[in-house]
This record gives structure tokens, sequence and C-alpha cells, in this order.
């Protein structure tokens, strides 16, 4: 204890000296009248071409969702569950065929019993023109072929109908036109449908598209092909447009255009933003990152950084944008660095210090490419 104390009072006698030293070169710091130096992200200035965009909102859809009727009367038997997957050509319903198949039974005797006819005229017809000239009249002969006509007649029409008839009850069975997912019982098992009601409803979830709808006064600057960007809630993906209803709603004024999606990941119903391609010039401009433009209540301007690490704000007018770019003008030239990051809190004349620039420079130099 008496060998430690020393040691804390010289402790305690420096303390003094060392807080002095330090209020000293703090004060001297800010006798400058400098601010600090600030940390920054740039990027370089590039020249590229931007065609403004159109925001329209959008819902993804299924190409294929049909209600799938029944196409004879009947008492439904069977109904495939809701939410279960069939196949192209499966049945997703059944009506009760029992009555047609009795009357397709009834349609083959039919036919056997008119072919079994026309096959004896065919013989007795046979018989009267083999015979020698002059047992037979001409009339027997006339009138032999004539009820052979006829009985050939009334067996195709036989034929007809029992044919109609075994078409009728292949269409008992309900049958999916395309792959999908039985989304909906319209029609219950056991209730009693005529031809025409609606039983099921069948949705093909693998081949989806968003329907977007975009201003009229656009149409001019939409076409089939063109890239485009669809947002979800969780995700993104670039697209093309597949197709464009030229025909414009009179009450909205919208026109509806019809992007091809892939499936996975994006559930039909969902709400999505498209973002269509709008008025663009085609000229090269100015063109910084978005994230390099401060807007204030006096106009846009940026902070460039020169040779000596300084910042000197630059007022400019905003172009054409994207998501991530946008087109300026002002008193900038090509390969100028821009503050991105870090300029909200900078002041004119302010010394800043760089921080690692590969993942902007990187971003820039890609933007710098006009589109194709």
């Amino acid at each position: 204890m008496s060998s430690a104390y020393p040691r804390l009072r010289a402790a305690w006698s420096a303390a003094p000296a060392a807080l002095v030293a330090l209020s000293l070169a703090t004060s001297a710091a800010w006798g400058q009248n400098q601010p600090l130096p600030a940390a920054v992200a740039v990027a370089p200035v590039t020249e590229g071409s931007l065609a403004a965009t159109v925001t329209a909102t959008g819902t993804v859809v299924s190409r294929n969702n049909a209600r799938l009727a029944a196409e004879v009367a009947g008492r439904l038997d069977w109904v495939a569950e809701p939410g279960a997957r069939v196949a192209k050509g499966a049945p997703v319903a059944r009506v009760d065929a029992k009555a047609l198949e009795l009357q397709l039974r009834e349609g083959d005797a039919q036919v056997a019993r008119l072919a079994a006819n026309a096959e004896l005229l065919d013989t007795q017809l046979a018989r009267l023109t083999s015979l020698p000239e002059g047992i037979a009249s001409k009339s027997q002969i006339d009138e032999a072929a004539a009820r052979l006509s006829m009985a050939r007649h009334e067996l195709e029409q036989a034929r007809a109908a029992r044919d109609r008839t075994r078409h009728l009850v292949e269409r008992a069975v309900i049958r999916a036109p395309f792959p999908g997912h039985v989304v909906e019982r319209i029609r219950a098992l056991g209730e009693f449908v005529g031809a025409g009601t609606e039983v099921v409803r069948l949705t093909d979830t693998g081949n989806i598209e968003v329907v977007a709808r975009a201003p009229v006064a656009d149409a001019g600057h939409l076409a089939v092909g063109q890239q485009v960007t669809v947002r979800g809630t969780a995700r993104e993906a670039g697209s093309r447009i597949r197709a464009i209803v030229p025909v414009g709603d009179e009450r909205s004024r919208m026109i509806e255009v019809r992007i091809a999606m892939p499936a996975a990941g994006w559930p039909i119903g969902s709400a999505v933003r498209v973002e269509l391609p709008a008025a663009g010039n085609g000229r090269l401009s100015l063109v910084v990152p978005r994230d390099a433009v401060i807007v204030r209540s006096d106009g846009a301007h940026v902070f460039r950084i020169g040779k000596d690490n300084v910042a000197e704000r630059v007022p400019v007018r905003v172009g054409n944008g994207n998501a991530e770019r946008v087109e300026i003008s002002g008193p900038l030239a090509k390969g100028d660095r821009v503050v991105v990051r870090g300029g909200e809190r900078l002041r004119p004349g302010q010394a800043v210090m760089i921080a690692s620039t590969g993942a902007a420079t990187k971003s820039a130099a890609a933007a710098a490419k006009p589109k194709g």
C-alpha cells in the first residue's frame, strides 16, 4: 500500500498537464477557423444518353385462365379439388353419362341391323343382275338398286347418330385444355348442370405475364420488344414488352401493355410497378449517379472535388433519369469527380478525405455506356 501511493500521486499530478496540452491543441485547430476534413465517396462525371421513364402500375396474371363448362347435361359425379395440379388433357370434372352410354349401345345395335339389311339388299341386287337376260326385268333391277341405296343412306345416318352419342360420352368428362391448377369449384359434386354451365376455374401458373396500363400520351414511345423493369414487393426483374393493345380507354386514357415474365417467384395477382420508356432525345449528356444530386429549396447542386480535395458547390439542372443515373447540365466536364456519399453536410470550400471509390467508379463506368 505504501509503495503504490507515490505512483498514484504522480499520475494525478501529470493529469492536469495532459488536459492542458489537449486543450491547447484543440484550440489551435479551431483557431484556424477551418472545418475538419469530411470523409466522402466520389464518382466521375460521364457521358451517356438516358431515356425518361414512366412508372405504370401492373398486375401479374396468367396467360391462360379459363372457366371450364360442361358440354352435356347431367349430374356431376366427380369434381377435382381446389389446388389440384393437372396436366393438359387430364380430367377436372365428370358428368354422369350412364344414359348416354345406354344410348350408345342402342346406336351400335341400330348400325349393326342396318348394315345387315344393306348387305342383304346388295346380295339380292347382285343375283338379279347375274340372271340371264329377260328373266329379271329392268324395273325389278332398278327397284332393288334403289332399296340398296336407301339402306346405305339409313346406315350412314345411324352411324352419324351413334358417333354423336359417342362424342357426348367422351365430352361428359371435362378435361384441362392446358396445364395448371384448379383454383375454384364453381359447381359442387352432385349438382345437376346443363350444357354450357361453368363447373371449375383452371389457371396456368407456369405461364404468366404482367398487365400494365400506361398513359395514351406515351404510346408513341412504346414498342414490342423494348426492355422494361418490373418491381415487386421484394424483388425486381428485367423483361421485355410482349404486346401492346393499341386502343386506349376513353375514361382513364390508358392503354394496356403486356410484359412477358418468368413464372418463378411472381405469384399471380401480385401488384407490381413497371418502368416503361418515355420520351428520349438520344443525344449525349453529362451523367452522374442519382445520389450525387442534392436538391434544396434554391435548386439542385452537386459537390465537385478538385485536385486539392476541396469541395466546390456546382449548381446543376436535372434532366432524364432512371433509378440509378440522371442527366445533368451545368459547369461540369466529363471526368470531374462528384460526391456520391457524404455530401449532405458538406460546405463549399471544405476539405475532404476521399474514401474507397472502387464501387462508385465501377458503377459510373457502367453508366457511361449509352443504351443501344
